[in-house]
């Protein structure tokens, strides 16, 4: 949910008599806060979750106003880990909602500053009102279709799952090294049974258990790794991943790097120009150029980390395996003997 797009400039859209709300989630509850522009705020506090009860506030909220039923209600929330199923049980009611990006919306620069969940729920409303008066004040983050969400699900748990493998053959080692047991093979691997068998009498007890214990989940972790790494080489065997096929044929690309771009980006977003991609993956620059001082502080970082990453690996195979393309050879002549500070901002250049 971090990929955004920014909120387009448009004419004065706040109209009199609709109703404005906000939503600043919790995990045990929800601060609603709601008003026409005109009156001061209200305010409700509902459990987390409780679709009744948001249903109930509105229309507490339409009565408070003085409203008609059918009267247009636009709201928002910031993206967090309730996803989107909150932002789709609303359009379903109604309700013109949108997702807001977090790491986009202002705040006080002072050292202090006063935050509660009633401040922030103003404060959304506030900039709310603001949005549909056609201020540029936030990014809206894009929504995909159930689908392309849950497509993305396989990639992100084998990263979560290869993280988890390598956290815990580090752990064994670390716990070998307590007895100068150094093995040769890698741990986890399919030597390491025997290892295991000619050298464990040499630990402790409590130890020998706890490295058995930890080996255990080690084997289930790469079990698990290997059934998706499976099902992901099937579903491309039978060719229900054309976009993945067609973009793995292109060298320093892999079918791993095409699915990621593919279920991230390609897949389901739409790009005007290179620059709604760099800001998608915040390889934009961002500028500081005010009176005197002029400088570039480097990329945004906002957007999609995972694409990001992706793509600075996928630079540096590019200029390893595609030698004689015209952006390598700008690469080597700008950066390649400039240091390893130059090439490390070079390649995020051949990235974008």
């Amino acid at each position: 949910m971090s990929t955004t797009q920014t909120a387009p400039q448009i004419k004065d859209t706040a109209i009199a008599g609709d109703l404005y709300m906000s939503f600043e989630l919790g995990d045990k509850s929800w601060k609603v806060t709601s008003s026409d522009g005109q009156r001061s705020p209200s305010r409700y506090n509902v459990d987390a979750g409780d679709t009744a009860a948001v249903a109930h506030c509105i229309g507490k909220a339409l009565e408070r106003c003085k409203l008609e039923p059918q009267v247009r209600v636009h709201s928002c929330y910031e993206a967090g880990r309730d996803g989107w199923w909150l932002h789709r049980w609303l359009i379903e009611q109604g309700v013109d909602n949108i997702v807001v990006d977090s790491s986009s919306i202002e705040v006080n620069r002072h050292a202090r500053r006063a935050k509660t969940d009633r401040l922030d729920g103003d404060k959304l409303l506030a900039m709310l009102l603001r949005h549909h008066r056609g201020e540029r004040v936030w990014s809206v983050v894009h929504e995909p279709t159930p689908e392309d969400e849950d497509a993305r699900r396989t990639h992100r748990e084998l990263a979560r799952l290869t993280t988890e493998r390598t956290a815990h053959m580090n752990r064994i080692g670390s716990l070998l090294v307590l007895h100068n047991l150094r093995p040769h093979i890698i741990v986890g691997g399919r030597d390491w049974p025997a290892w295991w068998a000619r050298h464990g009498a040499q630990v402790p007890p409590v130890l020998r258990a706890e490295i058995e214990r930890e080996s255990v989940r080690l084997a289930l972790v790469k079990q698990q790794v290997k059934v998706l790494e499976a099902e992901r080489r099937q579903e491309l065997a039978d060719g229900k991943q054309p976009l993945v096929a067609q973009l793995a044929q292109l060298r320093a690309i892999g079918p791993k790097g095409a699915w990621v771009l593919v279920k991230e980006l390609f897949g389901w977003r739409r790009f005007a120009n290179r620059r709604e991609l760099a800001g998608c993956l915040g390889l934009a620059p961002t500028p500081y150029d005010s009176g005197g001082s002029q400088i570039e502080q480097g990329i945004s970082r906002a957007g999609n980390k995972r694409a990001r990453a992706l793509l600075v690996e996928l630079a540096w195979s590019w200029l390893r395996l595609q030698p004689e393309s015209a952006l390598t050879q700008w690469f080597n002549r700008r950066f390649a003997g400039n240091g390893k500070r130059m090439r490390r901002v070079g390649i995020v250049m051949v990235a974008s």
